[in-house]
C-alpha cells in the first residue's frame, strides 16, 4: 500500500510506531516503507518529537532524602554480608545472620514492584492525558484557520476618474462579500449605494445595499460571483432598489472581477 496516498492512515501508524504499540511485522514494514520514504519517515520523526516532547511538560521532583539513605544503607549492608573466599574455609564465625533481612524479604519486593507498575502506569495515564489536551489545541487551531477568510474573488472599483474607492473581496468557504471603502466618497443621508454583479453579455444581479460603514459584509452565493465578470456600485434611492430591473440611478464605481489562482 503507498501510504503517500492515504495521510490519515500514514499519520496513525507513525503515532503507533512512537507510542510503541505498533509492533511485529507491521513495525518492520513502516519502518522499511520509513527508510524508502521520505514522507513516512517525516511522520515518523514528527510523532516521535511529539512524544520525546511530553517529557518536557513533566514536572521535575526531587526525591526525599529518605530514599538516598535508604538505599545507602542497602549497598552498605550489601558490601558487609560479602565474606572472603577463604573465611569460611578458616573456620571463621559466619556474621551474617540467618532471619532473612527486611530488603531480602520476598514480600516488600513484590509491594515496591507493584508500587513501581502503578508510578509507571499514572506516568503514561498523564502523557496521554497531555497528548489529548495537546490534541485539542490542534484541533482548535485548525478550527480558527478554517474560520480565516479564504478570498477566492476581489475587484477593485474605480469611479469615472480611475480613482480606487471601493475594495471587494468575496470567501465562497463562508458565502461572504466583503466591501472595503478606500476613498472619501460619502453619499447623502437620503441616498444609498446599492452593489451589482455583471455578467457577460446578461442584465445586472443586485448583491445588495451597502450602509456607511467602512467596512461591510454581506452574504452572497458562489454562483453568482462565478457567472460575473465584473461589479459595479449605483446610487439609488434610500433602501436600493429591486434587483430584478437593474439599477435606477448612475453607476459610479465600476472594476473588473477577478477570480484568485487556488
Amino acid at each position: 500500500m503507498d501510504l503517500n496516498r492515504h495521510p490519515d492512515l500514514l499519520d496513525r501508524l507513525a503515532a503507533s510506531h512512537a507510542l510503541g504499540s505498533l509492533r511485529g511485522g507491521a513495525r518492520r514494514r513502516f519502518e522499511s516503507m520509513a527508510r524508502e520514504s521520505p514522507t513516512v519517515r517525516t511522520a515518523a520523526m514528527l510523532w516521535q518529537a511529539r512524544i520525546a516532547s511530553l517529557t518536557e511538560l513533566q514536572v521535575q521532583q526531587v526525591p526525599d532524602p529518605a530514599v538516598w539513605q535508604r538505599i545507602d544503607r542497602m549497598v552498605r549492608a550489601e558490601q558487609q554480608g560479602t565474606l572472603p573466599t577463604g573465611a569460611a574455609a578458616a573456620g571463621l564465625p559466619d556474621p551474617i545472620d540467618a532471619t532473612p533481612r527486611w530488603w531480602e524479604r520476598l514480600g516488600w519486593w513484590r509491594g515496591a514492584a507493584t508500587a513501581g507498575a502503578l508510578a509507571t502506569l499514572l506516568s503514561v495515564t498523564a502523557g496521554w492525558q497531555r497528548l489529548e489536551h495537546s490534541n485539542a489545541q490542534v484541533a482548535k487551531l485548525q478550527a480558527q484557520l478554517r474560520a480565516v477568510p479564504q478570498d477566492a474573488y476581489v475587484a477593485v472599483l474605480h469611479d469615472d476618474q480611475s480613482n480606487a474607492t471601493m475594495l471587494v473581496t468575496f470567501d465562497p468557504r463562508n458565502s461572504r462579500l466583503t466591501l472595503q471603502r478606500v476613498g472619501d466618497y460619502r453619499e447623502s443621508p437620503d441616498r444609498s449605494l446599492q452593489l451589482w454583479a455583471i455578467p457577460p453579455g446578461g442584465g445586472p444581479r443586485s448583491l445588495g445595499v451597502l450602509d456607511r460603514s467602512p467596512l461591510l459584509r454581506l452574504a452572497a452565493g458562489e454562483d453568482d460571483m462565478r457567472d460575473a465578470s465584473a461589479l459595479a456600485i449605483s446610487l439609488e434611492p434610500r433602501g436600493g432598489v429591486p434587483g430584478s430591473g437593474g439599477p435606477t440611478g448612475p453607476v459610479l464605481f465600476s472594476g473588473r472581477l477577478i477570480q484568485k489562482l487556488p
